[in-house]
C-alpha cells in the first residue's frame, strides 16, 4: 500500500533522519493530495497538447510554499517528487528554468519564430505533468517580463506546478524596474496557486553548523571532514550543476543542493570572475563549501585579489562559509604587493567561523 507523504516523513524522524516538525508535516499534508492526484492522472494523457488553446485539462491547484531559509522547504520538495509515481515530473532550481526559457526564446527568434515563447512551453508540456521548482527568485528584468506569461500557457496546458521560495509572492521582484508590468504574475500565484507560509521556528542548515569546524587546515587533511558536512548539509537533496547568467555569460556551480554550492578555490579564483559573478554566487547560495585556498603571494597575485573580492562578497552577503586553506587566516597571505591589506580579509575570515554568523540573516530571508 502507498504510504501518504506524512507517513513517510515521520520514518525518516523514526529513523533520526529528521527531527519532528509539526510546520513540516502540515506541508506534506497539503501536498498529499496533489501527489494523489498527479498518480492517478499524470500518466493518462497520451501524445501531445495539440496547441497551447488546447481545452485546458482540470488539474488541482499549484503550491507555492515559502519561509525562512533552511526549514526545510527544499527536503520536502524532494520527498515530494521523489514519492510521486509519475514518469512525467521535473524537479529544477528556478534559476536554471528560466536560464532555459531565455536559450529557448533565442533560438526561436534565430529561426524567425513570431512567438518566442511558445515553441519552450509547448515542449515542457508534451514532456512534463509536474514541474517543481526549488527557489523561486526573480531578481533579473528579463525573467520578470516572461515569467508570467510562461506560467500561464503551463497552466493551461494542463502542468502541475510546485515552488519554493524564501518570500511571499508580494516580495518577488520587489523595487524592480517596471514592477507594474509584473503585478499581473503575483495575482495569477494568488489565484491559481495555494500559497503557504512554512513557518517552522528553526533554521535546520543553521542547526547543523552549530558548533562544528568551518575552517580547516591543512587542506589537505580536511577532505573527510568536509565530504561529512556537505553530506549533512544537503541532506539527500538532488546534486546537481546551477547555470548562473552574469552579463550574457553563463558561470556554473558544478555541485549544487538545497541552497548549498561546493567548488574549489581555483574555479572561483583562477578563472576571469568579478564583482558581478560573485555577487550573482553570493544571492543563489546560503552556503558555500570553498575548499583548497592555497598560501598566497606575488606568484599568485591575480587569484589573491579575486579571492579578497569574493570574501567581501560573502561577507556582506551574510553566506555561511566552510572552507580548507593552507593556513590559519592571517597567515595566507604574509609576503608581497597586497598582504597588508589583506588583513582585513583575514579579519572577516575570523569572523565569518562565529556560531552565530548569518543566523539573523538566515532567519529573516
Amino acid at each position: 500500500m502507498r504510504k501518504a507523504l506524512t507517513e513517510l516523513l515521520d520514518e525518516r524522524v523514526a529513523e533520526g533522519a529528521l527531527q519532528a516538525d509539526r510546520q513540516q508535516r502540515q506541508v506534506a499534508a497539503l501536498l498529499e493530495p496533489v501527489r494523489v492526484w498527479l498518480e492517478n492522472e499524470a500518466d493518462r494523457r497520451p501524445g501531445l497538447l495539440k496547441g497551447l488553446l488546447a481545452k485546458a485539462p482540470v488539474t488541482p491547484q499549484g503550491m507555492y510554499i515559502w519561509g525562512g531559509v533552511g526549514r526545510g522547504k527544499s527536503m520536502l520538495m524532494d520527498l515530494f517528487v521523489q514519492a510521486t509515481d509519475t514518469k512525467r515530473k521535473r524537479r529544477v532550481h528556478f534559476h536554471a528554468f528560466m536560464q532555459e526559457a531565455h536559450h529557448a526564446m533565442h533560438a526561436a527568434r534565430q529561426k524567425g519564430i513570431a512567438d518566442a515563447l511558445a515553441p519552450f512551453a509547448t515542449q515542457i508540456i508534451a514532456e512534463v505533468r509536474l514541474l517543481a521548482f526549488d527557489e523561486m527568485q526573480i531578481n533579473d528584468i528579463t525573467d520578470a517580463m516572461i515569467v508570467g506569461r510562461l506560467f500561464e500557457m503551463l497552466l493551461v496546458g494542463g502542468v502541475v506546478i510546485v515552488t519554493t521560495s524564501n518570500r511571499p509572492p508580494e516580495d518577488l521582484y520587489k523595487n524592480g524596474l517596471n514592477r507594474a508590468l509584473f503585478l499581473p504574475f503575483i495575482a495569477l500565484i494568488r489565484d491559481r496557486f495555494v500559497v503557504h507560509q512554512l513557518q517552522s521556528p528553526t533554521d535546520y542548515r543553521q542547526h547543523r553548523l552549530e558548533g562544528a569546524q568551518v575552517y580547516f587546515h591543512p587542506a589537505g587533511k580536511a577532505g573527510p571532514a568536509m565530504d561529512a558536512l556537505w553530506q549533512s548539509l544537503v541532506a539527500g537533496a538532488a546534486v546537481g550543476p546551477l547555470q548562473l547568467a552574469v552579463n550574457g555569460r553563463q558561470i556554473e556551480l558544478p555541485l549544487y543542493a538545497n541552497g548549498v554550492a561546493r567548488m574549489t578555490f581555483w574555479d572561483l579564483c583562477a578563472r576571469p570572475m568579478g564583482p558581478a559573478d560573485y555577487l550573482a554566487i553570493a544571492q543563489a547560495v546560503r552556503v558555500l563549501i570553498l575548499e583548497g585556498i592555497p598560501q598566497l603571494s606575488s606568484s599568485n597575485y591575480n587569484e589573491a585579489k579575486r579571492f579578497v573580492t569574493l570574501i567581501d562578497t560573502l561577507y556582506e552577503a551574510r553566506v555561511r562559509l566552510i572552507c580548507s586553506a593552507a593556513d590559519t587566516p592571517e597567515r595566507l597571505y604574509i609576503e608581497g604587493e597586497g598582504s597588508f591589506e589583506f588583513a582585513r580579509t583575514a579579519s572577516r575570515l575570523r569572523e565569518m567561523q562565529a556560531a552565530d554568523w548569518g543566523q539573523n540573516t538566515f532567519a529573516n530571508s
